[in-house]
């Protein structure tokens, strides 16, 4: 047993580090840079005073609501996740499940926002169509996804981010890790900024 629970963590280890991320044109930009641009994305979202949406199905909307919730409270950026159930149903009702999100991004997006579209599979169209709708409104967008690497999704955002498994539980767990640790990021920073800002005024002060 402790085998094979040292071989499930390891890869699943292996499979978060080898992430692959692509910008817009297809081009690899490397885990780094990917990290890079996800936080200068999201700061420049809370500068420009807007907000970053999340999007997923699932248990990629359990991700999208967490992120959501931890972006802002813990990192000080706006964020939301559309995953309401009276919404889901009512729009589901009137438009179709392909809508769900992309109606809800037509009600509350804006130009200065981001989107962060989460899909294991990349493939899901209610995923695909908040894209376009993100889009349509000139926001920025983050996706990130798995399965297969040719999935449509994969090729959508200005960073993508790729998970290569077929296993629903590697994919989401190293989704929510990819976005918690790139908030981590954020948030030591954002600290170490305070305590230097602190340090500065104790100094000029005395």
């Amino acid at each position: 047993m402790l085998e094979w629970i040292k071989g499930h963590f390891n890869k699943l280890h292996q499979l978060q580090l080898n992430t692959t991320v692509t910008d817009r044109e297809g081009k690899n930009i490397g885990l780094a840079d990917g990290f890079e641009h996800y936080i200068e994305a999201a700061l420049a979202t809370r500068e420009r005073h807007g907000k970053i949406m999340f999007v997923g199905n699932g248990g990629s909307a359990g991700i999208a609501s967490h992120l959501a919730i931890d972006h802002s409270k813990n990192g000080q950026l706006p964020s939301m996740a559309f995953s309401d159930a009276s919404a889901i149903t009512c729009l589901s009702n009137d438009y179709g499940y392909e809508h769900v999100f992309s109606k809800q991004i037509e009600y509350h997006g804006r130009k200065d926002d981001l989107l962060v579209a989460i899909s294991s599979s990349g493939k899901s169209v209610n995923i695909l169509n908040a894209v376009a709708a993100a889009r349509k409104l000139g926001c920025r967008v983050i996706t990130l996804a798995g399965f297969d690497r040719a999935n449509p999704l994969n090729k959508l955002g200005d960073a993508n981010f790729y998970v290569d498994s077929k296993e629903y539980g590697f994919v989401e767990v190293s989704h929510l890790a990819l976005g918690h640790s790139m908030l981590d990021y954020i948030i030591e920073t954002q600290d170490q900024a305070s305590e230097s800002e602190h340090h500065a005024l104790l100094a000029a002060v005395e």
